[in-house]
């Protein structure tokens, strides 16, 4: 059976289009899409592959992924949306903006750069939890820090975008998908939302695992503070729980972002422009806010607001199973990667390997 493949790529960036179409080929890759933006201006927009499990249906330049932690930037960007209009300041404490927040000495700041010390939901749920907004941060909101704020960092896998998306509720009246929509992909014309609508939810490809123990493989090791963390609540990494409609329509914004490849691409195009925040904070945004060894993934992070800040002076964030959105500011480029398939980084590798000696 032939792959589809679709798009196009500028002049010079032909070696990507073979990169995705070998991916393609090899069944490294079964659905996604590739969008580099160069300047601001599109240099690759490849789409390939299928959307659903009995490959029938052709991916196409606007279908919508399940990203997973690529949204946590979004998320924090909504919230810094609040924090350039002077509604809520970073280091100001949790609790002066969500009365009843227990945590002591949780300020924005902490929880911006997954230092709060509330990586895990304290209360077991199942995954059908998630459609309760209510449930899970009254939980969060009783919590008591695992360690002193600031002290330590330990990626939110869960828990980050129900800090964060409370905070926005409470300061802007607006659920985090209500406020990203109305204030910044609505404006800019970007195809992500947290909460899918009804005719969104139309466009979105069905996961596909790697392989059947792949769930259980993320999850990690029984007693762990990965486990405890991306385990509760449970299942939500279930095929038949990440297909379904009340899972599109839930606002999970730590892990259920819908977005499509130039959706990511476009978002950060906008920041690295100048076209979200204000200079200033943008800096502020992108610079280090904690160095070291972070607790969940096991091994040495750079943490901004929000995103990952690279060696190679790249930031913005990967998600489990594979997709991608991040800024290259040193050359001047932002990409978006999006796949059904769930497996590791590999395939995005392979990719920016070919785009760079394109650039």
């Amino acid at each position: 059976m032939t792959v589809p493949l679709g798009g196009r790529v500028a002049a010079g960036f032909e070696p990507v289009r073979e990169a995705f179409a070998g991916l393609l080929a090899s069944g490294a890759e079964t659905g996604g899409a590739l969008t580099v933006l160069l300047d601001g201006r599109p240099v690759v927009a490849l789409h390939g592959g299928w959307t659903d499990h009995a490959r029938t249906a052709v991916w196409r330049p606007d279908t919508l992924v399940n990203v997973f932690s690529v949204g946590k930037p979004v998320a924090a960007l909504c919230l810094l949306t609040l924090v350039e209009r002077g509604l809520v300041a970073l280091d100001d404490p949790v609790s002066r903006h969500w009365p009843g927040f227990t945590g002591e000495g949780v300020s924005v700041r902490h929880v911006l750069s997954h230092t709060a010390g509330l990586p895990a939901f304290p209360v077991e749920r199942p995954a059908r939890a998630f459609a309760d907004w209510g449930l899970l941060t009254g939980d969060l909101a009783a919590a008591t820090p695992e360690w002193a704020p600031g002290t330590a960092a330990a990626e939110h896998a869960l828990t980050y975008g129900h800090l964060v998306g409370e905070l926005v509720r409470r300061i802007s009246g607006r659920t985090p998908g209500a406020f990203l929509a109305a204030e910044i992909a609505g404006p800019l014309g970007l195809d992500l939302g947290f909460g899918l609508p009804a005719r969104a939810r139309t466009r979105c490809a069905d996961p596909e695992f790697r392989d059947p123990g792949w769930a259980r493989e993320v999850i990690g090791r029984p007693g762990s503070l990965r486990a405890a963390a991306l385990g509760n609540p449970a299942g939500w990494l279930d095929p038949a729980v990440l297909g379904t409609s009340w899972w599109r329509r839930a606002e999970v914004p730590a892990v259920n972002l819908h977005a499509s490849a130039s959706g990511l691409a476009g978002l950060y195009a906008a920041l690295l422009g100048g076209r979200l925040l204000g200079a200033e904070l943008t800096d502020e945004a992108v610079r280090t806010q904690y160095e070291g060894h972070d607790l969940l993934l096991d091994r040495p992070v750079r943490w901004t607001l929000g995103m990952q800040l690279d060696d190679d002076g790249t930031w913005g964030m990967g998600g489990i199973g594979g997709s991608v959105g991040y800024a290259d500011p040193a050359r001047g480029y932002t990409l978006g990667y999006v796949t059904r398939r769930l497996a590791g980084f590999e395939r995005v590798d392979t990719l920016v390997e070919a785009l760079h000696p394109c650039l």
